[in-house]
């Protein structure tokens, strides 16, 4: 197979500049508007619009590559780093405060240079309990045979990518490094996308190579941004597209050096990210306004339970019987409930009666 890296002209990537303008326009005006209305926010707000967009990132990244990390664990990793003061810390461990260190890193220090040293420093955090079959904090050596990446049986493996040899990797890293950290006129979200997918291509260590290209791409959506506060999760939204993801990895990597399609999707990929995180946000919006209007009223668990769900997005139409249900009440006291709120004026009975009687928040 001629794989991209076994191109002459490798690593002289090129594109369709023509096709990814308007793109790249659409895209930008979402970032800044995205961007400008978090800004509007208060601090408070925008703390935990952070928080939650961090977690995020660190738990998406790991899970595209199988490993589950506890979501409370991280958040709590996260929290203490960033000296916020929430309710529910858990202590964490070694494996999510190293998933933490890298992304923290990747995004507070984005104008620091990109060396090996710190590549290192983010392999050995991403695994501080690792046995001797990985070599940890330096390239890889292919003692074991080829870098590649392989899905299937161990009888029936299928190969999707074979990786440059070891003795080529200081050169490649190298040469990488140098265009990572130069200064130049590239559009930095295309640079991100480019980095993202060079590393990826190199494939420099045993493991984890994934979650540090898309922490080196994080770093660059960081530097377009000119800030270190994350406010949306380009691993969550890599995370629900994993099988185009990795079709597109593929397909790049036996391609020829035109990264088009690569970039295509990458871009659609963050412009997704940032539609979600509007979402988000809009939610959270809606839910401090509400809380503001009705955290006085003499609510009791169940009913601030429910409301709570509601707002959250519950999905479907909330019925005395799901209320009865998710409150782990009677269908008499999930009556009582409704009654209340709907005097209150804070619940209303939707259109349509008997049993397929429904109820949702007065907007």
């Amino acid at each position: 197979m001629n794989y991209i890296h076994k191109r002459e002209a490798w690593p002289n990537f090129k594109w369709d500049d023509k096709s990814l303008v308007p793109v790249l326009a659409a895209l930008h005006l979402r970032q800044g508007r995205f961007l400008g209305r978090m800004e509007s926010l208060g601090v408070g707000l925008q703390k935990k619009a952070e928080l939650e967009s961090l977690t995020l990132e660190a738990v998406k990244t790991s899970e595209i590559e199988g490993e589950i990390l506890a979501e409370n664990k991280v958040r709590s990793s996260i929290a203490r780093r960033l000296g916020l003061d929430i309710a529910g810390l858990v202590p964490s461990d070694r494996r999510v405060d190293g998933v933490v260190d890298m992304t923290l890193d990747a995004t507070r220090s984005f104008s620091e240079p990109l060396t090996p040293e710190r590549l290192f420093r983010w392999h050995k955090a991403l695994f501080p309990d690792a046995d001797n079959n990985l070599k940890i904090g330096a390239w890889r050596d292919d003692a074991k045979g080829p870098m590649q990446v392989v899905s299937g049986s161990l009888a029936e493996p299928r190969v999707h990518y074979v990786a440059p040899p070891a003795e080529r990797l200081e050169r490649e890293m190298a040469r990488f490094l140098d265009w990572e950290n130069a200064a130049d006129a590239l559009d930095p979200v295309l640079k991100a996308g480019i980095a993202h997918l060079w590393f990826v291509l190199i494939h420099p260590f045993d493991d984890g190579n994934g979650r540090i290209a898309r922490a080196i791409a994080d770093r660059g959506l960081a530097r377009s941004e000119n800030s270190a506060r994350r406010f949306y999760s380009m691993s969550a939204q890599i995370r629900q597209e994993r099988n185009d993801y990795y079709k597109i990895l593929e397909l790049t990597g036996k391609d020829g050096l035109d990264i088009t399609g690569w970039l295509n999707w990458f871009t659609t990929c963050l412009d997704h990210a940032f539609m979600g995180a509007e979402t988000a946000v809009a939610s959270a919006l809606r839910k401090e306004k509400f809380w503001k209007e009705h955290g006085g009223a003499a609510l009791n668990a169940r009913q601030s339970l429910i409301l709570n769900r509601l707002l959250d997005g519950f999905e479907g139409k909330l019925t005395t019987v799901k209320w009865a249900k998710m409150a782990k009440c009677s269908h008499d006291t999930a009556l009582r409930d409704i009654a209340d709120l709907i005097e209150r004026g804070i619940l209303l009975k939707d259109e349509g009666g008997g049993r397929s009687t429904s109820y949702s928040l007065k907007s």
